[in-house]
């Protein structure tokens, strides 16, 4: 467990770098997690990316409490631990993507304008405002996530989860890509939508028969 637990703080250091490099965070703004076990790996609070070495990256259990770390875990730890403990995921990563951040301020949900939603589960709903940090944004980070890998949250930014660390960036990156989309197809017009039944046609191309997709 120690050398599980010791690549998931080198994993969550590592990522918060990237986010820099790939123009997904100012600053100190968004997370990264790794579930090991019981344990949770988690980027430590107000610390700059390039500052935090594995050693820096926080520990906690699955009720939030501190077993490791010498800085305080993020603050949107509880974000983190209500999407494991809905999903069962192994990896959380939340940015503030620019185009995430614009369309969680004027939408409700981001519509399927490229069949690429599907690997997110389908159109990518926006939770409600809540203040960083709460139970109450947990709260809505998790419906939101209710049969979807991604969800933007409004007024603030985007979060995806997956089994992997590299498939959870790889999706937020992913919904990051669709917002941008949005914003270049609306600022040209009234994009077109696919429906429900073109999206179920792209998802039985790729994996067969499937029931229908969701919107």
């Amino acid at each position: 467990m120690s050398d599980e637990l010791d690549e998931a703080r080198r994993q969550v250091a590592e990522c918060g770098r990237r986010m820099v490099a790939d123009g997904l965070v100012l600053g100190t703004a968004g997370n990264v997690s790794v579930r090991v076990g019981e344990l949770v790996a988690v980027s430590p609070s107000g610390t700059p990316y390039d500052r935090i070495a594995p050693q820096d990256v926080s520990v906690v259990d699955l009720s939030g409490q501190r077993v490791d770390g010498p800085h305080a875990p993020s603050s949107e730890t509880p974000m983190h631990l209500a999407v494991y403990a809905a999903t069962g995921a192994g990896a959380v990563v939340h940015h503030h993507g620019l185009h995430s951040a614009a369309v969680s301020t004027v939408l409700d949900e981001l519509p399927a304008l490229h069949y690429y939603v599907l690997q997110l589960g389908g159109p990518v709903r926006v939770a409600p405002y809540a203040t960083y940090g709460t139970p109450e944004l947990a709260r809505s980070v998790r419906a939101a996530l209710e049969g979807r890998t991604a969800a933007l949250m409004q007024n603030h930014g985007a979060v995806a989860h997956g089994d992997t660390l590299e498939v959870a960036y790889d999706r937020v990156r992913l919904l990051e890509w669709l917002c941008a989309l949005h914003v270049m197809a609306t600022g040209m017009g009234s994009p077109r939508v696919l429906s429900g039944e073109e999206l179920t046609a792209v998802a039985r191309r790729r994996a067969g028969n499937v029931t229908a997709v969701r919107v």
